[in-house]
């Protein structure tokens, strides 16, 4: 019986190759060298509940030579081996998942104001489609005044100011939904 149990352990450890393990492994060092890259506000907002990776997350970020940060990087990898990363992985996605939310709007701005300059009036049913509580006037006096002002030369100027009145109406339109 002690032979067969033998043989069901040895199955065990056969299943995860020894490859797979060096694979998983890797990942778990990966998921550290994020968080020691992470600037400190958004390395907080991780919850890494182990006191002993929290301390070598900070020490890692203060080592500046390329051999110490390699060691402690893999040491980070060996402390994330005793616990569950999940959380630190799910933190690491939302901080993702933000970024690409910002990014989306940010071009959705750029392009409502790029719309704006080429196509004027044409464009207002598209941005107050987008932002129904935009002020329509405000909207029409830019675009009397995008001509003028590329004319004096302060286009870049006007275009930010356009854009930030923009990006005030995105971020309210977030707040009201």
């Amino acid at each position: 019986m002690t032979e067969n149990q033998d043989i069901d352990d040895n199955d065990i450890d056969l299943e995860i190759s020894k490859s797979e393990r060096k694979r998983q492994m890797q990942a778990l060092q990966d998921l550290g060298e994020r968080l020691v890259a992470l600037p400190a506000a958004e390395l907080a907002k991780i919850p890494i509940d182990d006191e002993r990776l929290r301390d070598a997350v900070e020490t890692a970020r203060r080592i500046t030579a390329r051999g110490g940060l390699k060691r402690q990087l893999q040491f980070i990898g060996k402390l994330m081996r005793s616990i569950d990363p999940t959380p630190i992985a799910n933190g690491l996605a939302a901080l993702d998942h933000r970024a690409t939310e910002s990014a989306a709007a940010f071009h959705r701005i750029e392009h409502a104001r790029d719309q704006l300059r080429t196509e004027g009036d044409r464009a207002l049913g598209n941005i107050l489609a987008i932002w129904p509580h935009a002020e329509m006037s405000l909207l029409r006096q830019w675009i009397r005044q995008h001509p003028k002002e590329v004319a004096k030369g302060n286009e870049r100027a006007h275009s930010r100011k356009l854009f930030r009145y923009l990006a005030e109406l995105d971020g309210s339109g977030d707040d009201a939904s």
